[in-house]
């Protein structure tokens, strides 16, 4: 095995060309080695193992600098630079985690797990370079999923203004989480179509240089570009076409579904997350699809993350026109609604916990002092054993809940959800947020409430004398218990 003499980018130096496909090959098992057992993002990584080898091949890391945006393609890097054991030895899968981490390794610039970032990131990196008068090579990696995010627009609108080198590489597969949505990916398709000489280029529009690699999954011509690029003196990107989930068949032809897996047997090869459970997401995604059948204002908003909702492929094509992606651009979909809202239509925007943070003046501002009737559905609100730093769902409550005008409700069970969202759409005061509970559908008997414009009230479902507790979402059912219990 090759991979096993590996442990600095410094040992892939001295492989040929038939050496390091080999060595792709073996990096693939480690990679289902561990997807198969933790999980984790599988479609990205299989579709970056050949660009991050060359780019440890050519590039000197960590002298010269790699950011990878959201990280979540990062798995092969890690392999690269000392950290192999994480993924061939079950006993070392908890040294590393999902994304690029600091203390891991000064191989990893940053903690990142958000998307659209690492053009900007790296960008400081270069300028910090230049005031120094340093000559390392600095080189952001951004999915064409990410580029509809509005930070990567505004770092590559910046970013010829360096005039130094900075190397941007734009891994091109034609997806997000799902397909893409926007009008730059008309013209990345031009750019693939043309392989890369289209009159109309995104890039050079910003003042970018431009080079086109029609294989992205080839060694052999990514060593080759890369080292063209290799110290160069201005801004440049490298757009290389990929293919998502590369070498995994069912990753390959089901692409949305294998982007992010749970643990799954190697032998059946079917995810775990096909298992048919009500969840929240599912029935959010039939209530709602239900109501759009009987109101034509009803319209469901996603940014680029078509499970916050629970919209299947099939789904999205039943909502049709009533169900709309704005990619991975949470400050445009919550300025989106509040138009939405203000000219009478009746939004329902289903966003991460995490991901809505990219977006508090948008809510603070062009929602909430606006005062449109908007509903938020902020899914995984929680802290979920799975993710880390990057991903806690913790921080909306602290934000969201003192913005003026905003009506931030918490339910406890299936049927409050569903009369709390109800409620929320036909209601036309306040634009309303619901945590969406999570870890699991809790349904009751008891009596639900529809009307909840009384705002600023706890509801005592236990009265007593001496402790007060106070319970939201499933603690609320877990206490609840308790109490009769004692």
């Amino acid at each position: 095995m090759y991979l096993e003499k590996i442990n600095s980018p410094k040992d892939i130096k001295k492989m040929n060309i038939d050496e390091l496909n080999e060595l792709s090959k073996e990096i693939r098992k480690a990679l289902m080695n561990r997807l198969s057992k933790k999980g984790g993002h599988l479609g990205s990584n299989f579709g970056v193992v050949e660009m991050t080898i060359a780019l440890h091949y050519v590039f000197n890391s960590p002298i010269d600098k790699i950011v990878f945006d959201v990280s979540h393609q990062c798995y092969t890097h890690k392999i690269l630079t000392g950290r192999k054991d994480g993924y061939l030895d079950e006993e070392h899968f908890k040294d590393v985690s999902g994304y690029t981490n600091p203390k891991e390794s000064n191989h990893d610039l940053f903690n990142i797990g958000h998307t659209s970032t690492s053009i900007s990131l790296a960008s400081g990196l270069a300028k910090a370079r230049d005031l120094k008068g340093d000559k390392e090579n600095i080189i952001a990696v951004i999915g064409d999923g990410s580029l509809s995010g509005g930070e990567a627009l505004e770092g590559l609108n910046f970013a010829s203004e360096l005039q130094s080198n900075f190397i941007i590489i734009v891994n091109d597969n034609d997806m997000s989480i799902a397909e893409n949505h926007g009008g730059l990916y008309k013209n990345l398709k031009e750019l693939r179509e043309s392989k890369g000489t289209c009159k109309c280029n995104l890039f050079k529009a910003m003042n970018l240089d431009y080079m086109y690699v029609d294989d992205g999954n080839n060694i052999s011509k990514l060593i080759e570009t890369f080292k063209k690029v290799k110290d160069i003196n201005h801004p440049i990107v490298i757009h290389i076409n990929t293919q998502k989930g590369k070498g995994y068949k069912n990753a390959e032809e089901n692409k949305e579904k294998w982007h992010w897996c749970n643990p799954f047997s190697l032998e059946n090869k079917k995810a775990e997350t096909s298992t048919k459970i009500e969840t929240y997401e599912s029935i959010t995604s039939d209530y709602l699809l239900n109501k759009m059948k009987n109101d034509e204002k009803i319209i469901t908003i996603i940014a680029g993350a078509p499970s916050s909702g629970g919209f299947t492929k099939n789904k999205r094509e039943m909502a049709g026109k009533q169900y709309v992606d704005v990619g991975i651009a949470e400050e445009h979909a919550v300025a989106f609604v509040s138009g939405i809202a203000k000219n009478g239509g009746k939004p329902v925007f289903a966003v991460q916990s995490s991901f809505i943070q990219r977006a508090y003046d948008q809510l603070s501002q062009d929602l909430c002092i606006n005062n449109n009737p908007a509903t938020i559905l902020v899914n995984k609100a929680s802290v979920f054993g799975w993710n880390d730093v990057t991903h806690l769902g913790l921080y909306d409550i602290a934000m969201m809940s003192n913005i003026p005008n905003l009506v931030y409700l918490a339910p406890t069970c299936k049927q409050e959800y569903l009369a709390m969202l109800d409620w929320s759409i036909e209601q036309n005061k306040f634009p309303v947020a619901i945590r969406v509970p999570y870890n699991g559908v809790i349904s009751t008997k008891k009596q639900i409430d529809t009307d909840y414009s009384n705002l600023n009230k706890y509801k005592v479902e236990v009265s007593g004398e001496k402790i007060a507790i106070i319970a939201l979402r499933r603690f609320f059912s877990i206490r609840r218990e308790n109490i009769r219990r004692n």
